[in-house]
């Protein structure tokens, strides 16, 4: 399997999405059994916020709604680019879940380092702050429904819509619009973090830390696609949860 095979094809519909749909099945089993209530339990904030979106939206159906856009969406993606360009080749997820680690396992210190360069400080590691009180298979589950559904709503919908509008209704180049895409949704997802009740108190060490991270997780899904990305963060706070 040639490198620039592996990287094209992996990051294809076909093999992304279908890469996260483990992620996606995993962590909402362990929210079931640990949670229950689909929006009242203790879940991803994520996942909250998109729910309780469309049950405003929905009421009592709003969750089924919810489920057959997300499944569906990602099955006509799958099912569409199987047909330009080949069937789904199983082999290729476990290199995938080996890339994803190592992304998790190597993120922390490149974040560390960025966030010490632009505070003029020394580097620290941040935990997932706002876990601790829970039992450990808890913030596994939460730290799983980070890597999924963080990524949904701050990488795939936000920077997307936000580029779009900077090409669509600014005129700026893509160039342009893909920065501040990037960079201003990389501050509202560290933002994101303070809000609700088990948000973290806000330091300016920690918001930057995240503001980092955004920007890295931004540019590994433009890079590597969904599910490479979606992984790589929820190995990050697995790894996080079980070495605290």
């Amino acid at each position: 399997m040639a490198t620039a095979s592996y990287w094209s094809r992996t990051r294809a519909p076909r093999h992304s999405l279908t890469f996260a749909l483990p992620l996606l099945l995993l962590y909402e089993a362990l929210a079931f059994l640990l949670s229950g209530d689909a929006i009242a339990g203790v879940r991803n904030g994520a996942d909250v916020l998109l729910k309780s979106a469309f049950t405003a939206l929905g009421g009592r159906h709003g969750l089924t709604v919810f489920g057959v856009v997300l499944f569906g969406a990602g099955l006509l993606l799958v099912v569409r680019d199987r047909r330009r360009s080949g069937p789904i080749e199983p082999r290729l997820f476990l290199p995938m879940l080996l890339e994803s680690l190592g992304y998790a396992l190597v993120l922390g210190g490149v974040a560390s380092t960025l966030t010490s360069l632009l505070l003029g400080r020394l580097g620290f590691a941040l935990a997932a702050g706002g876990l601790t009180e829970f039992a450990l298979p808890t913030q596994i589950m939460i730290s799983l429904g980070a890597g999924l559904y963080e990524e949904l709503v701050f990488r795939v919908l936000l920077v997307s819509g936000l580029a779009l509008v900077g090409t669509r209704l600014l005129g700026w180049s893509p160039r342009a619009s893909g920065v501040m895409a990037t960079v201003l949704g990389a501050v509202v997802f560290s933002a994101f973090h303070y809000v609700g009740p088990y948000g973290d108190p806000w330091q300016l060490d920690s918001f930057t830390f995240r503001a980092v991270a955004g920007v890295l997780f931004s540019a590994l899904y433009l890079l590597r696609g969904f599910g490479i990305a979606a992984w790589s963060h929820a190995l990050y706070d697995v790894v996080l949860a079980i070495i605290r």
